[in-house]
């Protein structure tokens, strides 16, 4: 795929994920890798990317009424070391290139699948929060995520949160284990992101639109669904 391409798929990917409060980090590795960029490249510029939108996300999320503080704190707490140790790891091609492509099915699904809800939101207690929150932790700072896509469905499907409150509680996730990951990466010397200003103006577009959507109108199934048949292809031709 053309490199003149990219920032199209940046904006897009920014747009659909911010609707569900998440960053793009799996989308923006997905977009590079189809466009042939390097592994280290992508991992260091999908996060400062994801770093971005996630923060508009939240933002938007949060001023809606749409974040529980004291379901988020936990998951937090224990992500943030984790996920900073997951960046620290060296990992061989072949094992990156299998965690990314888990990444993208991850989140393709979340994107298909409709939000599943629960008549009354029930937390859960803190052993079990700290295990969810250091286990996606971990797995967002060895991938380059934010790790989202792997707390969201974890939070919906166990019924702890409605759909939108998980949204507002992924974005604040994501940005704190985005940070968490980006400082590890740059402790073991990863080279630097490419050039982002473009790609970030991008970013910040897509995601303003895309989280005001999701915060404040339903969320759009069908574009949710195209973007994750691009991820699940993408997906294929990395593992």
């Amino acid at each position: 795929m053309s490199h003149a391409a990219l920032p199209a798929l940046v904006f897009l990917v920014a747009a659909l994920y911010s609707s569900v409060g998440h960053g793009g980090a799996s989308g923006y590795l997905a977009a590079l890798a189809l466009c042939g960029y390097a592994p280290a490249e992508m991992k260091t510029s999908a996060l400062l990317l994801n770093l971005l939108v996630a923060g508009i996300a939240f933002v938007n999320y949060r001023r809606a009424g749409h974040f529980n503080a004291r379901l988020f704190w936990p998951f937090a707490v224990a992500s943030i070391p984790a996920a900073f140790v997951g960046g620290l790891m060296k990992i061989a091609p072949s094992v990156y290139a299998g965690l990314l492509a888990f990444a993208l099915v991850a989140a393709a699904l979340r994107l298909i699948l409709p939000d599943f809800k629960k008549s009354t939101p029930s937390p859960p207690n803190l052993p079990i929060s700290a295990a969810v929150g250091a286990g996606t932790g971990l797995l967002s700072g060895m991938v380059g995520v934010g790790g989202g896509i792997f707390l969201s469905p974890i939070v919906i499907l166990c019924g702890w949160a409605d759909a939108k409150t998980t949204a507002g509680i992924s974005a604040a996730f994501i940005w704190v284990n985005s940070a968490a990951g980006l400082l590890g990466q740059l402790r073991q010397g990863m080279p630097g992101a490419l050039s982002l200003w473009p790609l970030a103006l991008c970013a910040a577009a897509g995601g303003l639109i895309g989280s005001n959507v999701g915060a404040r109108r339903l969320t759009p199934m069908g574009l949710r669904r195209l973007l994750g048949a691009v991820l699940l292809v993408a997906a294929y031709k990395i593992a």
